[in-house]
């Protein structure tokens, strides 16, 4: 399953779609809106992205991973617009027979979406300036 939306994630739903008998790991990953980076206060974040390319990366994504690891189960899932602080933007789940599949599938999503997939982050600062930030910055 491959989704962007602009509403909150839901990990539970997600991690139910991906249980199963099969299963014997289900790794959830979120990625959740910090206060701090570094010496600077975050307001919120927005994710822009080219939606119609950012879908086809992501697809392809899910299918090389499915090549790559036996996961019986391949969920990204990625929040467009403003995210608030302690809310997720994007969530993978994989679920295989064994942790480590799991484990290594759902490193490899989260880190290949940063440098592949068309998403881009605008940190909103609590000082009220703004910055586009490059995902493989931080």
């Amino acid at each position: 399953m491959i989704e962007l939306t602009h509403d909150p994630l839901d990990p539970n739903r997600l991690v139910a779609r991906a249980t199963s008998p099969d299963v014997g790991a289900v790794l959830l990953f979120l990625g959740v809106t910090r206060q701090f980076t570094d010496d600077r206060e975050t307001a919120q974040l927005r994710y822009d992205a080219y939606e119609e390319m950012a879908h086809q990366e992501l697809v392809k994504l899910e299918t090389e991973a499915r090549s790559r690891w036996p996961i019986a189960e391949c969920l990204i899932v990625h929040r467009l617009g403003l995210v608030p602080l302690g809310e997720a933007s994007v969530a993978i789940v994989t679920a295989s027979a064994h942790r480590t599949d799991a484990f290594v599938a759902g490193q490899w999503l989260i880190d290949t979406l940063k440098e592949r997939v068309p998403i881009w982050k605008q940190e909103h600062w609590a000082n009220g300036s703004t910055d586009w930030v490059h995902p493989m910055e931080k």
